[in-house]
């Protein structure tokens, strides 16, 4: 079992995803780096939050033309599991492995928060939570106001793809528990196939009670589990 974590240019978040992946939960893991040819084996993709590039143009745009993600593409056509994290969220939809885009935030400012959100646990990433779960995981982006066409929104809530939505501590999802504007208060997303998991909160820093919490880890328990017993 090996798990992948793709470093692009700008790329910050990948020391935090390791030690949550190697260090607390035991797991083979490596970095990749984003002019790589192949995966190397890997069962499990991750692609951390950063800034690759600097964000210039778009968001994740360029970081979308790097050689690693023909390979990701095609490991995710596959059925391998993919979780991208923030930038990584971003390098997913411009990539279209996820539909949607990610905007500036409604506020036009940056926000760095813990954050509440409503789980959604029939995924391979949630399923180590409680249906409608709320768990704390933080956030930390200037761009994570989820867009897309009606046609998308609609089609992700009728095939129960909205995995985590922002919310109140109760569980409430309102404008007024939405950090960023996105709508329908969403933070994450899977593909049709159920295998590419994109969200805007950080899991990698929920992964320890010392620092906040450990709410994070289950979104890696759950994958994990699915990649041993597969």
């Amino acid at each position: 079992m090996k798990i992948g974590i793709v470093v692009f240019p700008g790329t910050w978040s990948e020391s935090d995803t390791f030690y949550a992946t190697k260090d607390i939960l035991g797991f083979n893991t490596e970095y990749i780096w984003h002019k790589d040819q192949t995966l190397h084996g890997i069962d499990l993709v991750i692609l951390p939050g950063g800034f690759s590039y600097g964000d210039y143009l778009r968001t994740g745009a360029i970081a979308s033309f790097s050689p690693i993600i023909e390979q990701v593409i095609e490991f995710a056509n596959k059925g391998g599991p993919v979780i991208g994290i923030c930038n990584g969220f971003q390098i997913l939809c411009e990539s279209k492995l996820l539909p949607g885009i990610l905007i500036k935030n409604k506020k036009l400012s940056f926000v760095c928060e813990w954050s509440n959100l409503k789980v959604n646990n029939k995924s391979i990433f949630s399923s180590e939570y409680q249906n409608n779960e709320i768990i704390k995981i933080p956030i930390s982006h200037g761009e994570g106001n989820y867009q897309a066409d009606k046609s998308i929104i609609n089609e992700l809530e009728s095939e129960n793809r909205i995995i985590f939505r922002y919310s109140s501590e109760s569980g409430q999802i309102n404008d007024s528990n939405n950090p960023n504007g996105s709508i329908n208060n969403i933070a994450g997303i899977i593909n049709k196939e159920g295998n590419v998991l994109g969200m805007m909160p950080h899991p990698e820093k929920a992964s320890e009670k010392l620092i906040g919490g450990d709410d994070g880890l289950g979104i890696f328990k759950s994958v994990l589990k699915r990649v041993l017993n597969d």
